[in-house]
């Protein structure tokens, strides 16, 4: 039998376990009510399973140790979650070992690194090479595309700091765009700092100077310390082995699973029940969760339903609103946020979570709970609002298509995707802006118990990193999510070990027939249909008929939805390419 270092040893008559992962890729994520998704997930590592390893695999006796490929993008949240995973086993004492080929993936594998950091031991393919060499944001300006293409932008966005507008409107930073960007990447960088200067032992100082003066060859890495050892992976291996035993089976983390524990009675004062999981993953939109052209959308009657699956339960003792969103559609978002409040009021504590983002709108629908939880790198706030049109008139002229009109009422066109908006009706679009930024920081001022004032003071759309979001007040704590299941057990009174489940769980067998009313499960459980909408939208530019509104002008929402831009009033934040 083989021994292990730290909190024990393999007991009798089992075989030790050496827990290896591939973490040079961003572990599948599926959401629980998307049959797609879990399906395209399928012989990928499992995040939700990857991370319950981590955090717990360490006081197992028959696990010994842990070993992880590294290197890759990641995303940065995702990276600190990661690590934070790591320094969880690592408090064990068992050995936790990394190894790259390489951290030099396009100059991008900073967060890579970071994670590699929180291993005891740090090992590099010798021919490998270790690029830190900072933090950048990219951003497209789409204004110059859209004049050739003869698409005129009339958009408006509150306030200057909502830069989704800039990006289309613009072809360059302006002054509070780049004072936005500029605390995004310092925020992100001083993070990594810290952690590698953590992890390996080294001033902050000469973190940042071994950053500014890279990439380093392996020799140069090694001499600098940031790498321990050189070597290829059987090498890796044959060291682990040493280390922990020659007999330990490889198990991928997430695979691992706890021992069965014989049921206790409930200690006095904690009450049976469970941690109810609530997703809000992707653009938010009206009606029920669907997959389209542009990704998977959260639908704001999936997600009520399942806070009121909560209402329903006795047994769901608290909520996990586990956010990873941009935003999307202001109705929606509220719709959301209604029975958010619903269910916090309820006496259930509910807890957010969030994930690499969950801005503007995903803002919007945390902002009630009682308790914020953001990792360092997420980006959150975004406390603002757009919206507008496209005028593709010039667009219909070069290719030849001209317009027969017949309208009934002054305004029959007004969000009409070929004529510009007449000034009473920007005047009406700037009012209705208003009215769903006054709602934001309204809703923004009472559920994080904020002044008016103060709210005005961190919203104007501006992006927070979670670090800076919580210094200003719209977040709590820092960390995943496991330290958000963790404040939820506490504030229900449950016991450390009490289950975590999705709010709802509907079969495949389940979501077959037409549901009998809009309380029955199937009526918000299918995914949806993939690119045929998409393609529909973008059929209606040249449809014969149609009714301008805020919601029609089909041709144009398809068009804007296949190039990523917003149609309508919109809660979102812009795509940010970090690097």
């Amino acid at each position: 039998m083989a021994s292990s270092t730290g909190s024990g040893r393999a007991l009798p008559g089992t075989a030790p376990l050496l827990l290896e992962i591939d973490l040079t890729s961003a572990p599948a994520d599926p959401a629980p009510g998307d049959p797609l998704a879990r399906l395209a997930a399928r012989g990928r590592p499992q995040r939700g399973p990857l991370l319950r390893a981590l955090h717990e695999a360490g006081s197992d006796r028959r696990v010994v140790g842990l070993v992880a490929k590294v290197g890759g993008t990641l995303p940065w949240a995702l990276a600190q979650e990661l690590r934070a995973g790591v320094a969880a086993f690592a408090a064990s004492g068992k050995p936790t070992v990394a190894w790259a080929e390489s951290f030099a993936a396009g100059g991008s594998d900073l967060p890579a690194y970071a994670l590699a950091s929180a291993f005891d031991e740090v090992w590099l393919q010798p021919t490998g090479e270790v690029a830190l060499l900072g933090v950048a944001v990219e951003t497209t300006f789409l204004r110059g595309a859209l004049d050739k293409l003869g698409v005129e932008p009339e958009l408006q966005g509150r306030y200057e700091y909502k830069n989704a507008v800039d990006r289309i409107s613009r072809s360059e930073l302006t002054p509070a765009h780049r004072e936005s960007l500029e605390r995004l990447s310092g925020s992100l960088l001083e993070g990594a700092v810290a952690d590698v200067g953590a992890g390996r032992g080294l001033p902050v100082e000469e973190v940042r100077r071994l950053v500014d003066t890279g990439p380093r060859t392996a020799d140069e890495a090694r001499r600098a310390g940031l790498v321990d050892r050189l070597g290829y992976r059987d090498e890796v291996y044959a060291s682990v082995r040493a280390r922990v035993g020659e007999d330990a089976t490889l198990l991928f983390a997430d695979r691992w699973r706890p021992r069965r524990r014989p049921a206790l009675p409930s200690l006095p004062g904690r009450s049976r029940g469970h941690v109810a999981v609530v997703e809000v993953r992707g653009g938010i939109v009206s009606g029920p969760s669907r997959r389209g052209a542009s990704g998977p959308s959260v639908g704001s009657d999936t997600v009520t339903a399942d806070l009121r699956a909560v209402l329903d339960d006795d047994s769901a003792r608290a909520v996990v609103l586990h956010v990873d969103s941009p935003g999307g559609s202001a109705v929606a978002s509220d719709t959301i946020w209604r029975d958010v409040c619903r269910v916090r009021d309820s006496g259930r504590p509910v807890v957010v979570s969030m994930g690499s983002v969950a801005a503007s709108g995903g803002y919007y629908v945390a902002c009630p709970a009682d308790v914020v939880v953001a990792l360092p790198a997420t980006l959150t706030g975004s406390i603002g609002v757009f919206g507008g049109k496209f005028v593709v008139t010039d667009l219909l002229e070069r290719v030849g298509l001209t317009t027969g009109v017949v309208e009934q009422g002054a305004r029959a066109r007004m969000f009409s995707a070929r004529r510009s908006f007449t000034d009473e009706e920007r005047e009406r679009l700037d009012a209705s802006l208003d009215a769903v930024y006054q709602d934001f920081t309204s809703r923004v001022a009472e559920g994080r118990g904020l002044s008016r004032e103060a709210v005005e003071g961190v919203a104007r759309g501006r992006v927070w990193t979670g670090a800076d979001a919580r210094t200003v007040g719209l977040v709590d704590e820092l960390g995943g999510l496991h330290d958000a299941v963790r404040i939820a057990r506490e504030r229900a009174d449950l016991p450390d070990r009490a289950p975590v489940r999705p709010a709802r769980h509907v079969g495949p067998l389940a979501r077959v027939g037409r549901p009998r009313n809009s309380e029955d499960p199937r009526a918000t459980a299918s995914p949806g249909a993939s690119a045929l909408g998409a393609l529909a939208g973008l059929a209606g530019l040249t449809g014969s008929a149609g009714i301008a509104g805020p919601d029609a002008a089909a041709g144009l929402d398809g068009l804007a939805r296949f190039l990523g831009l917003p149609a309508g009033s919109e809660l979102r934040m812009p795509p940010v390419a970090l690097r």
